[in-house]
């Protein structure tokens, strides 16, 4: 096997086809659940991206942005045929049993290291064939991430004493127009979770009207797949398939225009050969399909490398009706709609560049022998939600040089980078895309001063059966819980989720702050102009979280609702968790104003009072306690959160050293391994939210307090190795990874797990937070 093509030993590793025993199912019938069918997602940050997975089928259609289509596409599909002597055979290279000619399941290896992944081809072919497949996504890089386009790199030897033909095929539908919603104005309804949804009605299979074109120059040729408009909207733009010509080694075939498989099979699986029909005539409704197959013949011993591109180019990305953007990559290829070929056939010629850039970033971290491999798989593949998480990265302007960026908070709560999550999920981001993360806080700073005078109803009064109050949209100086919704309008209408009144909320200001200060001192401490952009939101929010000190001790008080991201789970009065967050943002904010030069006094009065009280009113001894006020002794594995930035962000301790080291034993002994006991699971699946000294639950029945959250887990990981419990940090870390790469969640990483085998909230955000647990892997160091 050539270097390009090695896989790294790291790569999560399934064997083609092979199904799951027990995947893990949803726990509510309204969450999304489209089964373990999940592979490494291909095509640019807000491009657009496809699925691909370890059966080898496209199954996963994120084309429009912030929308998600699930359907496996026959027409969309890679094809051998071998003939080696007088023995001939051909298969589509999917393991399903509904597709004639499906290739054997068990018939090799599907690998992925996002942003890469491979099929090893074995024991059904004499020829030994790899396909590594991947999108340019570069740290660090502003362009080529931004791409929508996806490089199959075929590699093909010979191992036996005897000549092999080979031809490869990719066959496409012309998809054009399919992915955009026909209801321009959806319903907006409360699902039995409470969370507001909207229907989305894709135009699949709406094809009238599009056509297929050959095209190419002396080196390359492609099928652009089209249908005839002027200015771009929604749905409109190109597809292409793509390969390079190279008449010493290899054949090239085309068909441009197929309606039924069976007119390429008899011809390809025959002797690997099509038809060469250019046929652009215009479908009246039919869906139109094209194919290009490349045949050679191997030497005993002789190793060719044949690409395949596939591109699309869908410019506009549409929210509400009428409120539209441009995606990023049209700042580098236009704006027509029209220009699938052109980054087709860049792709072509950079794609050997666009491989090493993608390892020489991920090498330094695969070369560490202090990382274990799971850690390394999977601290890659979590990033998949980057592309996959409906991704939006709009074009740039002069107030956003980079473009505007955002992550949903996951495909059940289809708003974005909810602030709440992403104050841990948003690591992986800061550390690779600094820029695009900046873009993110500077959103939120934009937000704050705003006001949205609409009411609602809120969605959590509704699941418990009680009248809900209406609420404010967004009152002007709170920190919105998240930047809004593709079917509103994303950036501008912020606070979509009406699950809880988000303006009550005691954590979100603290977050904001929090972040501010994080992404300024992470990447480099010089970004002084960032911050300034961000000081009058800073002044603002912290002025109205304030009011919530009804008992004016220095901290606001949680009101009983829940009012923080665990948004099922009641505190009152003064909290861990929000109290411990407030103080640190008290701190991030007066290191932020003596760089400014602004007055922090007022802040730091603040925390003069709130700096006892918290001790006084949480600290019981031996943990701190869930709140002041429930009388709970529940132990809440993310009570220090708090504690945990103001380490990360090197200031002043929010609790004592020998306090910190205690609760985090308490925590580690309570909701890790007292509470897997209690479950009596086979293997352990990481620490629960919140259980009792002994493990046990406060509530039997009780929600969030008995999940595991996923990046709660390696929030609490990422803490406990900056506290030098290492062996702790790995071994929730490796059981939650465990979880989610063994039980069918890989590549749709879940907010939620349960020890009776149920998820929650699949392609969630918060998850990313494992970027946090390799920050802390150098940041490490044995508490004094």
């Amino acid at each position: 096997m050539t270097q390009s093509s090695q896989i790294p030993n790291c790569a999560w590793k399934r064997p083609i086809g092979k199904g799951w025993e027990k995947p893990y199912t949803v726990r509510y019938p309204s969450n999304l659940d489209d089964g373990a069918w999940h592979g490494a997602p291909l095509g640019g940050f807000g491009a657009g991206c496809i699925g691909r997975s370890s059966k080898g089928d496209f199954n996963l259609w994120h084309i429009d942005g912030g929308e998600h289509v699930f359907e496996s596409m026959p027409a969309c599909q890679f094809s051998v045929f071998e003939q080696v002597g007088e023995t001939v055979q051909a298969y589509q290279l999917t393991t399903d049993q509904s597709v004639e000619n499906s290739y054997p399941e068990n018939g090799g290896t599907y690998s992925a290291l996002y942003p890469r992944s491979w099929f090893q081809y074995e024991n059904v072919f004499q020829a030994q064939l790899t396909c590594e497949q991947f999108s340019p996504i570069i740290a660090q890089n502003y362009q080529e991430t931004s791409y929508p386009v996806a490089v199959f790199q075929w590699t093909a030897h010979n191992p036996t004493d005897q000549p092999i033909t080979l031809s490869i095929m990719l066959t496409w539908q012309n998809m054009v127009g399919w992915f955009t919603n026909a209801l321009k104005s959806p319903e907006i309804r409360l699902r039995d979770d409470g969370s507001p949804v909207y229907e989305y009605q894709p135009r699949m299979r709406e094809s009238a009207g599009n056509f297929n074109q050959l095209t190419g120059n002396e080196n390359q040729l492609a099928i652009v797949m089209s249908r005839a408009f002027d200015q771009p909207t929604e749905g409109d733009g190109q597809w292409a398939i793509a390969t390079n010509l190279n008449p010493y080694l290899w054949e090239v075939f085309y068909d441009t225009r197929w309606l039924e498989h069976s007119e390429l099979w008899q011809s390809f699986s025959q002797d690997g050969s099509l038809r060469d029909r250019d046929d652009e005539t215009l479908s009246n409704g039919e869906t139109l399909g094209s194919a290009i197959a490349v045949r050679f013949t191997l030497k005993p011993g002789q190793t060719l490398q044949i690409p395949f591109v596939l591109s699309w180019d869908f410019p506009v990305t549409e929210f509400a009706q009428g409120i539209e953007y441009f995606r990023r990559y049209t700042d580098f290829f236009g704006r027509s709609g029209k220009n699938a070929w052109s980054i087709a056939r860049t792709a072509l010629k950079h794609l050997k560049s666009w491989q090493e850039k993608i390892q020489a970033w991920q090498q330094p971290i695969l070369d560490r022998a202090d990382l274990p491999d799971w850690f390394k798989m999977a601290l890659f593949n979590e990033l998949y939600d980057l592309t996959q998480g409906g991704t939006l990265w709009s074009a740039a302007d002069e107030r956003d040089p980079v473009g505007q960026f955002a992550v949903l908070e996951c495909i059940d709560y289809r708003w974005y980078e909810s602030l709440d999550v992403r104050l841990y999920g948003s690591f992986g981001l800061l550390m690779l895309w600094e820029k695009l993360e900046k873009s993110v806080m500077l959103a939120f700073a934009r937000a704050i001063p705003a006001q949205d005078d609409r009411t609602r109803v809120i969605g959590y009064y509704y699941t418990i059966g009680s009248e809900s109050p209406m609420a404010l949209r967004k009152v002007k100086g709170a920190t919105p819980h998240d930047l809004g919704a593709p079917n509103e309008h994303v950036w501008e209408k912020t606070n979509y989720t009406a699950y809880q009144d988000c303006n009550l909320w005691k954590d979100l200001g603290s977050d904001f702050v929090l972040q501010v200060y994080r992404d300024y001192l992470l990447t480099g401490a010089t970004d002084v102009e960032f911050l300034a952009e961000c000081w009058d939101a800073i002044s603002e929010t912290l002025l109205y979280l304030k009011q919530f000190d009804l008992d004016n001790d220095g901290i606001p008080e949680n009101s009983g609702a829940p009012d923080q991201t665990f948004d099922d789970w009641r505190l009152q009065g003064v909290s861990a968790y929000c109290g411990g967050l407030w103080i640190a943002a008290l701190e991030s904010a007066i290191a932020i104003g003596k760089i400014l030069d602004r007055p922090v006094e007022l802040y730091q009065a603040w925390l003069a009072q709130s700096r006892p009280i918290y001790q006084e009113k949480l600290w019981n001894g031996t943990y701190y306690r869930l709140d002041s006020e429930s009388g709970s002794d529940v132990v809440m594995a993310d009570q220090l959160c708090g504690q945990f930035y103001a380490k990360l962000l090197n200031l002043p301790d929010v609790v004592p050293t020998e306090c910190t080291e205690s609760a985090l034993k308490t925590i580690y002994d309570a909701c890790f391994v007292k509470f897997n006991q209690k479950m009596n699971v086979e293997r352990a699946i990481g620490a629960a939210n919140g259980v009792r000294p002994d493990g046990s639950p406060e509530n039997p029945n009780a929600t969030h307090p008995l999940e595991v959250w996923t990046g709660i887990n390696f929030g609490l990981a990422a803490f406990l190795m900056r506290m030098g419990m290492k062996s702790e940090a790995w071994a929730i870390t490796e059981s939650v990874v465990q979880q989610v790469y063994d039980h069918g969640l890989q590549f749709r990483t879940p907010e939620a797990i349960t020890a009776a085998g149920t998820f929650r909230a699949s392609h969630y955000l918060r998850a990313m937070a494992i970027w946090a647990v390799y920050l802390m892997c150098d940041r490490n160091t044995p508490a004094e």
